[in-house]
């Protein structure tokens, strides 16, 4: 009995929990149906879209840089040590643009902006609501979705594609620094090697197409935890983290889903 017993309470808990995401992501859908019209602050109220890029974006930069340094060098020197094996050192430069274009550059970008900047969107939109700031604006007749919540959305989407767009290109040019200065190989060659084997449409464009979805995705996992945070400092800690690690957990499924998708279709 006691064996039946605690059988049964797991699989209560297993529903309840399964019950409780289910929720979780209705009440995300739905608040996300009631965000978009406040997408027209693009065109009423642009200078908050801006103002919210440089928060989200500019203040990231700085470790977007510095991160996509170190990844390119490590990666001369890994690319370096294994094709030296084969005599192909000359196509580093190629195998080091398509790991930053295609993957490296969206991925580690979209971590690294979830928990800088989406941890502070979560932190900030939480922190409104639990000193009832949102409340405030709604007596005042100032939708908070509009005001408040859609720049932020907004200035994330946008920031990471143009992040990612830099930690490749400085992680290339990292590499190639290291490749010439220390390996010894021909700067030409690297360039070279690059120019001709880098797709534009499957391999530059695929990583936009990443970087894109990452930043709609962790922009509204990180609004929505903030709007949906319990107005307790408790609650206002637990929606910070599970925007790091709700939005970390969503950009590699999505990168494995989109890169099968991509594969495919080449």
């Amino acid at each position: 009995m006691d064996q039946d017993r605690g059988v049964v309470g797991h699989i209560r808990r297993v529903g309840r929990y399964t019950l409780d995401g289910v929720a979780r992501l209705g009440r995300a859908v739905v608040f996300f149906a009631r965000l978009v019209p406040g997408f027209s602050v693009v065109v009423t109220r642009l200078s908050l879209v801006v103002q919210q890029i440089y928060m989200t974006g500019v203040l990231t930069l700085v470790i977007v840089v510095v991160s996509g340094a170190f990844v390119g060098m490590i990666l001369a020197l890994q690319g370096y040590n294994t094709l030296v094996r084969y005599d192909a050192q000359s196509s580093l430069g190629l195998l080091v643009a398509l790991s930053l274009v295609r993957e490296l550059g969206p991925v580690l970008t979209a971590l690294l902006f979830a928990g800088r900047a989406g941890s502070a969107l979560t932190a900030e939109i939480g922190l409104m609501k639990a000193t009832e700031q949102l409340a405030g604006m709604e007596m005042m007749a100032v939708d908070p979705l509009k005001r408040v919540v859609a720049p932020r959305f907004l200035a994330g989407w946008v920031a990471v594609p143009l992040l990612a767009a830099i930690f490749s290109a400085v992680g290339i040019l990292a590499a190639y620094v290291v490749a010439v200065s220390d390996l010894g190989l021909d700067g030409g060659v690297f360039w070279a090697q690059m120019q001709s084997g880098v797709s534009v449409t499957n391999d530059i464009m695929g990583g936009a197409i990443k970087s894109v979805v990452f930043g709609l995705v962790i922009s509204w996992i990180a609004v929505f935890e903030g709007y949906d945070a319990r107005p307790t400092s408790e609650g206002v800690s637990r929606a910070t983290t599970r925007t790091v690690v709700s939005s970390s957990l969503a950009v590699l499924g999505l990168d494995f889903i989109m890169t099968a998708f991509m594969l495919r279709g080449l």
